[in-house]
């Protein structure tokens, strides 16, 4: 009962001219005066943020704020893939072979999210990580490892909650949003990782950053105008998630999260 009432309240509030609406107002100047307050609610670390609070022009700048250099230092082991967002763990594990995935009790087909068959089975056995950002955190996107670009595209147009009552209780969030595929095959060893940009309720808006088709970790690779998660699939046998990676706990951009098995 839970879960179609909280089904029925998303599809009646998730409409276009509303998405459109609070997207015009987070990028208009009205929205700066809620910057203060913002912030302090979603205790976001004023200290690390690239510039001073007051020159933030818009809730929207605040959103996509850089941070001062030195912030996140990214994992000098050659082999360590590195966490492409500061987010939560909210889920990991080995890709089933059937090719799914299961968060918060939601089995997703990873053929679903790619929308590729061909794509799908290379992932097959590998493992996963799902990130969840949330209004807090930093909503840069960052290369997890040295590579090149073989894949990039878009997905999907709907705009569900990806925050835990949205895994929860949602139609399949990861599946169905509007979503950026960018596939790469590491530079160390051929290996593939996929990096899943789930857009968030209301506001779809996943920006590219970088122009060339190979990537350095730790480079950046776009931003999300709100909160969202981030999916990544590893190969089999090709990378392995770090030990000490635990369900719900904090991660920070650059932080390591696996390794390349060379």
């Amino acid at each position: 009962m839970r879960k179609k009432i909280y089904q029925s309240f998303i599809e009646l509030t998730n409409s276009l001219p509303l998405s459109k609406g609070l997207m015009t107002f987070s990028k208009s100047k009205l929205s700066k005066r809620m910057i203060p307050s913002y912030a302090k609610l979603f205790m976001i670390e004023q200290e690390e943020m690239g510039k001073n609070i007051a020159e933030y022009t818009s809730l929207h700048d605040l959103f996509i704020r850089e941070l001062k250099i030195g912030s996140r230092q990214i994992s000098a082991l050659t082999e360590s893939v590195s966490s492409p967002v500061d987010a939560v763990a909210e889920q990991f594990g080995t890709i089933s072979e059937h090719s799914s995935i299961v968060v918060k009790n939601q089995q997703y087909s990873i053929e679903e999210m790619l929308e590729n068959k061909e794509l799908a089975k290379k992932y097959i056995g590998g493992q996963f990580i799902v990130l969840y950002l949330s209004p807090r955190h930093y909503h840069r996107i960052h290369s997890p490892i040295d590579g090149e670009i073989t894949e990039q595209y878009n997905l999907g147009s709907a705009s569900y909650p990806v925050n835990r009552w949205g895994l929860t209780y949602g139609k399949a969030p990861l599946s169905r949003n509007f979503r950026k595929v960018t596939e790469m095959v590491c530079g160390l060893n051929g290996g593939h990782a996929a990096v899943i940009k789930v857009g968030a309720m209301f506001i779809n808006s996943i920006e590219t950053t970088h122009v060339s088709k190979t990537l350095k970790k730790g480079e950046e690779m776009g931003y999300f105008s709100f909160g969202s998660t981030v999916v990544l699939l590893f190969e089999k046998d090709r990378f392995r998630l770090s030990p000490g990676l635990q369900v719900q706990s904090e991660v920070k951009m650059g932080e390591e999260i696996a390794s390349v098995l060379v």
